[in-house]
């Protein structure tokens, strides 16, 4: 009866081994695909000088005018 109940407890702990092995695998290929990928991190995107200009002219903001003066400051 010892034997026994020894086999079901190592049988137990086998299933348990194998899935936390599993589990490790999953864990680690999604932390390393999120590696790859570093647009998950919800960072606001760096808005370059021209961008915030043509977002001004685009909502009225300033005349073609402008924009075309301040273009040309900012590319000098």
């Amino acid at each position: 009866m010892m034997f026994h109940d020894f086999f079901w407890g190592s049988m137990w702990f086998g299933w348990i081994f194998w899935i936390g092995i599993i589990a490790l695998i999953v864990w680690a290929l999604s932390n390393s695909s999120n590696r790859r990928h570093p647009t998950h991190l919800n960072f606001p995107q760096q808005e370059t000088p021209l961008d915030i200009l043509k977002r001004r002219y685009a909502k009225g903001e300033i005349t073609k005018e402008q924009f075309d003066q301040m273009k040309k400051d900012i590319s000098a």
